[in-house]
């Protein structure tokens, strides 16, 4: 099946969010490491934290553009049986 190009753009942005994510921890960690350990481990966790807020922000686009494709595809077979049942009657 051959996906449309939101699904390649969130794809894309989940695959980048991920990468920022590990990237950014590491990076976050390092330039607050020299405040102390425990307070550039606090810092770092909040950054995760946040980070994976974001990435959910996104997978939740993808599952509401998942249910909007199937709401359409069941709003045609409503319409198509609606249209068969009124020719009849």
């Amino acid at each position: 099946m051959q996906k449309d190009r939101f699904e390649r753009i969130i794809s894309f942005l989940l695959g980048a969010s991920l990468a920022i994510l590990i990237f950014g921890a590491l990076i976050i960690f390092k330039i607050f490491l020299f405040l102390g350990f425990s307070l550039a481990l606090f810092i770092t966790v909040i950054f995760i934290v946040i980070s994976l807020f974001l990435i959910l922000t996104l997978d939740a686009f993808s599952i509401n553009r998942q249910r909007l494709d199937e709401a359409k595809k069941q709003t045609n077979i409503l319409e198509n049986i609606e249209s068969k049942y009124t020719k009849e009657v």
